[in-house]
């Protein structure tokens, strides 16, 4: 790990920094850790941005599986699997967009019970 991290984002879940050092990425995102190069980080980026999340619900709508959206790895046998607001924390950090804004229904994972 870099001694001179540079926090570029950061979210609930997680965070995104940089080292000037070394040129490295560093991405922190609940349990997950990514140390990524320029290329990758910009790859990650576009495919996060090109994701069709209403797809991905769609496909596994009626299944178990509570996090429908899947993010595949060079490991053909691993596959991150996320929900929508996790997705949209996400592409907050890589498009380095500001979180203070009015939240949506959407944005809330709740699940609201009547008694």
């Amino acid at each position: 790990m870099c001694d001179s991290l540079k926090t570029l984002a950061k979210v609930r879940s997680g965070e995104l920094s940089f080292c000037e050092s070394c040129g490295t990425y560093h991405l922190e995102f609940n349990n997950i850790y990514c140390e990524l190069s320029t290329i990758h980080f910009e790859k990650l980026k576009t495919y996060l941005l090109e994701i069709d999340i209403d797809y991905w619900e769609q496909k596994y709508a009626y299944t178990n599986i509570k996090r429908k959206i899947p993010i595949t790895t060079v490991c053909q046998n691993i596959v991150l699997m996320f929900n929508r607001q996790e997705v949209e924390e996400l592409k907050a950090l890589f498009i380095n967009k500001r979180k203070d804004s009015i939240l949506n229904v959407d944005d809330i994972d709740y699940m609201f019970v009547l008694n």
